[in-house]
């Protein structure tokens, strides 16, 4: 489905939709399932072969006709089910999603990526265990299937008797024993050892679903070991390896055919109990979340939200998300494609903190809403507890504003989310609705919506101190005015943060003493730069947003800025990402990045600055899963002499928010363990005695914590990577004065020194 699905058909037309291709897939494939059962009957076919199985063998005419009437009529009811979900999803806007000649590549990797089980593994343990249980199924699936293919051919036709059918048996019997193994673990896991992300959602549908399994392997092998000892256990069978053994514990006591008869129906019968559960319970994910993974690829940037109409001239009444309908059809499917395994709640800085917020209840409670109140109602994806009702298409029934205002925006939940949920912008869709329709957000941000309406920027602190940073900079930083053409190779964006915040402007200070050492071309606007509007936008209000951004826009365009250089990964991901949506499109740069291409080249020469130290590098939430860059800050203070380059437990795509995404930097955090307490507690716990950022909100948020947790300078030091380049160069630089001064002109000490 894209948006040119929602547009009007023509009049007088049908038009077939996704809920219509469901059903008839369905009722084809029970169409030739149940064909499958009238042609041998017809034909007659059968194998001389010695070395073969009967299909069918031992099981009366009458339990045969109830498999191929009771199999077919399971296939298209769970059909006719599953197009109920994919008609709900259809509640939802538009969105395209649709696949490209430019966009098929990247469609097909992250479907392989979901069906060959590499997100999974990125858990190890899970991963494999779930892989014991998918691969081994279909692998069954597959041999049933050459089974009855090989049923429907003629004599001379038949394939599955001597070599190939021992090698049949053989693969038959590894697959059917990793499904024995992987559901054992699951069920070990899920009720023995009880992880936390999976202990606090165990429903009864879990123990359904494993009991499911469990009894299709188990009666798999019953059905084949009573088979193997009706037939006298022949020699060839003993590529069954682990049927044939258990074959010779069943005695003949003349029951041989009612025990294999028993144990074949109740193989079937877990079959059709699968069939049964599969459209109404979590397991429907065997369907969707290869679906959504295929879907992944979007029109707009990773570290991008969805773009708005302008809100000074759109006819929209409500903007936002506060119902159902409210949300895109690919938000609403994420609902359907959820496996509930709970690992966006295991890396939730919000959740691990005591915070409201549960990422995965965002998602499954948006799915109880829309089953709820859907035409037809329709299962929840997990089932609720029975006092929970919903009265009405409000996604605010059964999420609270405290739970949307609690994310950080890290977009840790949507990285490891192994099947590729977008749960962040759900959230941030339902901000805009609190923010622009209902003004219900904390107090603290309206402080902040002021600031930046009146002031410009989010610390209410007077535009003309913009540039007063500069006074502390050796050479002189050039200052152009918004009104006049840009003659500079690179803007430097110096952002909010890095103009007000005395912490910060240690690092503008530091970063230009960096551009000049190197010799690069830059300017500055000073009063003439505004907020991008990251915070306004991230906490919902986009109207503050686009007038921030127009303004930026109109000045950067009028005099043809082409190159911006930023410190903030907040200020790069709104300038690089979605300034387009407005109309501007320039070359960013973030100054990590800037710093490696400068160091690399030689253009910035660190062959002599050294720091003897211990570092660590926090990733910015920003900067690292938004825009995926990870390695830049890590090779710059990787190329420092005399430094040894430590790693946190989490970092990478893995790492920690420091807590002041989102626009959480001007919110007060009063419930649970402050987000960058806990990060710092995990930085120091490095043993680093110092701390390298690539973000003026890391840099606060982290020192602050530092701080908090009794560390000065002298024993661990907070500063941005620009920071620590300069401090080494310094270093460096003083060091080689002092060999020159301390010694004679070959190098000798100087006597009597």
């Amino acid at each position: 489905m894209t948006a040119t699905d929602e547009a009007a058909p023509p009049t007088g037309a049908k038009r077939i939709r996704p809920q219509h291709l469901v059903i008839g897939l369905g009722a084809g494939i029970a169409i030739f399932t149940a064909i499958s059962g009238i042609v041998p009957l017809i034909t007659d076919w059968h194998s001389d072969e010695p070395v073969h199985r009967e299909v069918f063998g031992n099981i009366p005419s009458a339990v045969k006709l109830a498999f191929y009437v009771v199999i077919p009529v399971s296939i298209f009811a769970g059909a006719v089910l599953f197009a109920q979900r994919t008609k709900n999803w259809q509640r939802g806007g538009p969105d395209d999603r649709g696949t490209t000649t430019k966009n098929v590549k990247r469609r097909m990797e992250d479907f392989r990526a979901g069906t060959s089980m590499k997100t999974l593994l990125r858990d190890p343990a899970a991963g494999i265990m779930h892989s014991l249980i998918y691969f081994s199924f279909l692998i069954l699936l597959g041999v049933t299937t050459t089974l009855e293919v090989d049923h429907q051919l003629p004599e001379g036709a038949k394939f599955l008797y001597g070599g190939t059918y021992q090698g049949f048996s053989f693969v038959g019997d590894i697959a059917g024993l990793a499904l024995l193994v992987g559901v054992v673990w699951a069920i070990v896991r899920r009720y023995v050892q009880r992880p936390y992300r999976i202990r606090i959602k165990s429903k009864p549908e879990h123990a359904l679903i494993l009991g499911t399994f469990l009894a299709l392997a188990v009666t798999g092998f019953g059905a084949e070991v009573w088979r193997i000892a009706l037939e006298g256990r022949p020699d060839y069978e003993v590529w069954s390896f682990v049927s044939y053994p258990l074959s010779a514990l069943i005695e003949d006591s003349g029951s041989l055919s009612g025990g294999h008869q028993i144990w074949w129906i109740a193989h079937v019968a877990s079959f059709v109990l699968f069939l049964a559960i599969l459209p109404v319970t979590m397991l429907r994910h065997m369907f969707t979340s290869p679906l959504n993974m295929y879907l992944r690829d979007k029109q707009r940037p990773k570290g991008a939200m969805k773009a708005m109409p302008n809100l000074m001239e759109t006819e929209l009444e409500t903007f936002g998300a506060s119902t159902v309908e409210d949300f895109t059809w690919k938000q609403l499917l994420d609902t359907d494609a959820c496996t509930m395994c709970g690992r966006c709640t295991s890396v939730c800085p919000a959740h691990a903190t005591g915070k409201p917020l549960d990422p995965r209840e965002i998602v499954l409670k948006t799915g109880e809403v829309m089953a709820a109140t859907g035409d037809p109602k329709v299962s929840p994806p997990l089932s609720i507890d029975d006092e929970i009702t919903i009265g009405a298409d409000s996604l605010f029934e059964r999420i609270t504003p405290e739970e949307v205002w609690a994310c950080t925006s890290c977009k840790a939940c949507d990285e490891i989310c192994p099947v590729n949920i977008e749960i962040l912008d759900k959230i941030l869709d339902m901000r805009r609705y609190l923010s622009l329709m209902e003004s219900n957000f904390p107090t603290e941000l309206g402080n902040a919506y002021r600031s930046m309406e009146n002031s410009g920027n989010p610390w209410g602190m007077s535009q003309a101190e913009r540039a007063k940073w500069t006074e502390k900079v050796g050479d002189e930083v050039p200052l152009v005015d918004g009104s006049e053409a840009f003659e500079h190779e690179y803007l430097y964006w110096v952002g909010c943060a890095g103009s007000f915040d005395d912490k910060n402007q240690k690092v503008t200070q530091a970063m230009a003493k960096l551009l000049q050492r190197a010799g690069l071309d830059f300017a500055i606007l000073g009063p003439s730069e505004n907020c991008t509007g990251d915070p306004a936008r991230r906490s919902g209000n986009e109207y503050i947003f686009q007038m921030l951004a127009m303004q930026n826009i109109e000045v950067l365009n009028g005099m043809g800025v082409k190159k911006i250089i930023t410190q903030c990964p907040h200020c790069f991901n709104t300038l690089m990402n979605e300034y387009p949506q407005l109309g501007g499109h320039y070359e960013v740069m973030h100054h990590s990045k800037l710093l490696e291409q400068l160091v690399t080249s030689g253009q910035l020469d660190l062959s002599r600055a050294r720091l003897e130290d211990r570092i660590v590098y926090h990733d910015s939430c920003y900067l690292g899963r938004h825009n995926d860059i990870y390695m830049a800050p890590r090779e710059v203070i990787g190329r420092l002499g005399g430094v040894e380059v430590v790693e946190a437990p989490r970092n990478g795509t893995k790492g920690m928010c420091c807590g002041a995404g989102g626009a959480r930097m001007w919110m007060e955090e009063t419930i649970g363990t402050k987000v960058n307490d806990a990060r710092s507690e995990e930085l120091i716990e490095t043993g680093a005695n110092r701390i390298a950022t690539a973000c003026p909100f890391c840099y606060i948020m982290i020192d602050d914590g530092v701080k908090g947790a009794g560390k000065d300078d002298d024993e661990v030091k907070v500063a941005d990577i620009a920071m620590h380049l300069v401090e080494a160069i310094d270093a460096g630089e003083a060091a080689d004065n002092a060999a020159v001064h301390g010694g004679g002109l070959d190098g000798a000490p100087v006597a009597g020194a």
